[in-house]
Parts: C-alpha cells; structure tokens; sequence
C-alpha cells in the first residue's frame, strides 16, 4: 500500500480514448515514405483481393479505411512512458461477409505503485457498415481491472444509440437514449485514410470511456527521415487532434501501410513490437518516474491558508500560462516563467445559495458515465449529508468532509464510477474527487475534478510535485478544496494545469522542471 503521506494518482494520460485513432502499428519495415500514388495502386489492390473474397452480396464500393493497405492479422504496440515500458495494445480493422467492418482495440496497462501493481484492460469491439462514409452498427467497450469492471454494449437503431452497461454483481442497466452516433468507418483509421487521399480528413470518434462524440481531424505532414535498424529512412507523418484530448498524435507510416511509432507528445511513445515483445513489460513505478524533484522544500507559508509560494518553472507552455485566482504568471527572460500560488476562502459576500447556476452553462451540473449525479444513491447520499443546508460553500465542505472521512485511502481499488465509489467507500485521489464532484452536483453545486500536481516529501526525503487530483466547485466564485486531504480550501502547494479526461497535461509529465523556490 503506498505511503498515506503522497497523493494517489492513476496515470491514465487519456491513452483510451486515443485507441481509436490507431487502426494499424505493426513491426517496421525500412521503406522511403510512401507516394499517394503507390498507396492508391496498393489500396486498389487490396481492395479487389477483399471483395474476392467476400461473397457476393458484399461486393461494393469499400471505405478508404479498408482499401489502405495494412499488415494482415492484426498489430502489437509496446507503450512507453518516458523510455519505461508500461503497457501495451493490439489493433485491427478488417472486413466482414455482408458488408461490414470490424475493428478491434484493446490497451493493457500495467505499473508499480508503491507496493502495489496496477493493471488496467481496456477493450473495443466496432461494426460498421462497410462502404464509404459507413455507419457505426454496434459497439462493445470492456473494461477490466484497477478502476473496475464493467461492459458497455451500443447498438444504433432509428431512434438514436442504445446502450446496456453491464456490472458483476449489478442489474444490467440501459443508459438513457442517445442520439446516434455521427463516427463513421472512415474515421477508424484517419492516419491511412488521409495518407490515401493526400490531404487532411475530419470525423467524429464515440469515446469508449465517455460515450461522448469530439471532433478529429488528421493532417499528412511532410515526411521525415529516421533512423531504423541503423538505416536512414524516410517515412510518411500523419498528425491528428482529438477536440478532447488536444494532444497532437504523430505516427510514421511505411511504403507498404506499416506504422512504425506513434508519438504522443513529448513523453508517451507506442513501438510497433511483435506480439512476444510487446507483451513482456517493464515493472515501472510511476510516482518516482513522473514526481517533478524540487531544488528545495516549500516553505511553510505554502501550507497556510491564506497562503501562497512562486515556483520559477521551466518547460511550461505558453497556453498553460493563463492567469486564474489562484495561480499567476510572469515570463522570465530565458524562457522561464514565474509561478505564483495562492490560496484563500471564498469571500462571505460573493457566496450563494444553493442551487447555484453553472457559469458555464451546465457543463459542471451534468450528469455523466461516470459522475453520474443523478444516481439515486449518489442523490440521497448527498441529502443525508447536507440535510437543509443552503449555503453552497457550507454545503461544499460538508460533502468534502463526508468522503474524506468516510472512503479508505487505498490505491489497488480503484473505480471509474462515483456510484462504484460510494459502494465500496475507498480508493485514491481520484475517487474521492469524482464522488465529491458527484454529489455536489447532486446538490446543485456546479463542481469538476481538478488535474495538477501537489508538495509531498516523502519516504526518500526529496522535495517533490506529485501527480493529483483534486475538487473545483462554484459557490458564488470558484473555489478549490482537496477531500483526499481534507482541505475545505486546497492549499498553495496545489498547481492546477487542466480538468480530469484532458490528456493536453500529459506533454508536462517528465518535461516539466522547477527550477527556484520563492
């Protein structure tokens, strides 16, 4: 069990939802970079060898996505974080008798924290229709291991999406109706298709963990040379943006539709590796990899409240540097950048009854897969706590205070779902945000889970920013508290640098550097 004196942080870096964007990464072949003409002549090929060989009810015109030539049989990734091997995945996109594709994902992650090893499997199964422009038929999203089990089987039908979750131990649940889900067979594999065409290609992928549809675009980029097996080679460069991760994706193709690497930002890296290597992984623990070391410890003016400390940091991009009331920025001349953290209440003037209006227009009241704030558990739960409470703040601190006290600090049982949560009563930082952000918005407290880093020094004595999260909730003003810490104001050793599911922090992780403590 980890030390209870560092916070517990499960490094998810958005990799799920990313899967999608990955149909193909096999082995490397030393090839130069691929002419849109020699992809055409491949694709015509493999698209005339898959309808020989589907029957004759299937022969159509098929999505670019199946005619772009790809190694057969599926393809193995080795993931790296920071040069450390911590999972890997496999994929697939292949067609059907009676025109159909499938495509097939399915990420294993796997590291050391502390004295306990975290696995986490994530697995998709997609049917489209096959031909251009296809539509997504049905879905099945499994997910297994640390943040729990459970299934989600999708279906399109006239009306929408139908979606039944499956829980061991639960009733199976149908999820409210969905509207249909706009993701088409092209959009399974953006990277070829758009090396195919030449040009840039924009869709809409159904996230596997939110159900969510986001916007993806993949651009070809200028080829690039590398070197590979002690040659130089060049390989075609495919970038794609998902409008939820926002992390530019990079992966460099061969001649013949192999992918050799994938890049996610600076520090996570996929390695097309066979099934054998791919398989066998590094036992990497992730909080001593990814902690941000500090020149020297905070001072103790950091822990008041009110309270607050600058950091001179480096590596910290520009559109992280976006002044809030808490942190404020000064660049330096040598590209550094001045941070400065506070922390206080909110003003007794500015606070507010509740239900309190979302100033962003509801996002933060929504209820969602995994908040799920509508949850009759989580609803009265949440009653029985604040009882009659009004005061959106008062309110706040009292759910804050239930869950810190009231879930098992435990990392090993985890669990993606605040009903999951409230079951089970324990978990890391991350559960007891999404059970307080969950019912505070239960109560009509617009809140959301804060991503950043927290002061810690721990068991080796070196000063260190560890990986965190913790709660946001409007009260009138925003105000920020830590129910893993019980902190009814989290203090100005908190660094917030996005919201829970942005993978857009995850370039800061083995970048980011302190260089002076004020």
């Amino acid at each position: 069990m980890p030390s209870m004196n560092r916070p517990m942080r499960r490094t998810r870096l958005g990799l799920l939802s990313l899967l999608a964007l990955l149909t193909g990464a096999p082995a490397p072949a030393w090839a130069q970079a691929p002419s849109s003409a020699a992809l055409k002549s491949q694709a015509k090929a493999a698209a005339t060898q898959a309808q020989q060989q589907a029957p004759a009810s299937q022969a159509q015109e098929l999505s670019d996505a199946l005619k772009a030539p790809r190694p057969k049989g599926g393809e193995y990734f080795g993931l790296y974080l920071m040069d450390k091997k911590v999972g890997w995945f496999f994929t697939d996109l292949t067609a059907l008798p009676g025109g159909k594709a499938q495509s097939i994902n399915e990420l294993i992650f796997k590291a050391q924290v502390g004295t306990r090893v975290s696995e986490r499997v994530h697995r998709e199964v997609r049917v489209y229709e096959a031909k251009p422009g296809g539509r997504l038929l049905s879905f099945t999203v499994t997910q297994r291991g640390d943040g729990g089990d459970q299934e989600l089987v999708g279906t399109a039908t006239a009306d929408g999406l139908r979606v039944v979750r499956k829980r061991p131990g639960q009733p199976e649940e149908v999820l409210k109706p969905m509207p249909a889900p706009k993701e088409t067979v092209d959009d399974a594999d953006q990277a070829r298709v758009a090396l195919l065409r030449g040009k840039k290609v924009e869709g809409v992928l159904l996230d596997g963990t939110d159900l969510e549809g986001y916007r993806t675009v993949t651009t070809v980029e200028a080829p690039e040379e590398q070197v590979l097996g002690g040659v130089k080679v060049k390989l075609a460069r495919v970038s794609t943006l998902s409008d939820k991760e926002k992390v530019p994706v990079a992966a460099f193709l061969t001649t013949d539709g192999k992918m050799v690497r994938v890049d996610f930002g600076q520090t996570m890296q996929a390695r097309a590796e066979s099934e054998s290597v791919a398989k066998r992984m590094d036992l990497v623990e992730v909080f001593g990899l990814t902690r941000v070391v500090l020149p020297k410890p905070l001072p103790a003016k950091a822990r008041e409240v009110p309270g607050q400390v600058t950091l001179v940091m480096k590596n910290l991009p520009a559109k992280f540097q976006q002044d809030t009331y808490r942190q404020k920025y000064k660049p330096l001349p040598d590209g550094r950048v001045e941070v400065t953290l506070m922390a206080a209440p909110p003003a007794p003037k500015g606070r507010k009854p509740r239900p309190v209006a979302d100033p962003d227009g509801g996002a933060n009241l929504k209820s969602t897969l995994a908040v799920e704030s509508e949850a009759p558990a989580i609803v009265a739960q949440a009653r029985s706590i604040i009882r009659e409470e009004k005061d959106a703040y008062t309110a706040a601190r009292m759910l804050s205070a239930w869950v810190y006290s009231n879930l098992q600090k435990d990392y090993g049982a985890s669990a993606d779902r605040a009903t999951d949560v409230l079951r089970q009563k324990k978990g890391d930082c991350t559960e007891h945000s999404l059970l307080t952000v969950a019912m505070m918005r239960a109560s009509g407290i617009p809140a959301r889970r804060v991503d950043g880093v927290i002061y810690m020094v721990n068991a080796d004595g070196v000063p260190a920013l560890y990986w965190h999260e913790w709660v946001e909730a409007w009260v009138g003003e925003w105000t920020q508290l830590d129910p893993t810490f019980n902190q009814p104001v989290a203090d100005a050793t908190h660094f917030a640098v996005g919201y829970e599911g942005n993978a857009e922090i995850t370039p800061l992780i083995g970048s980011l550097q302190v260089t002076d403590v004020k």
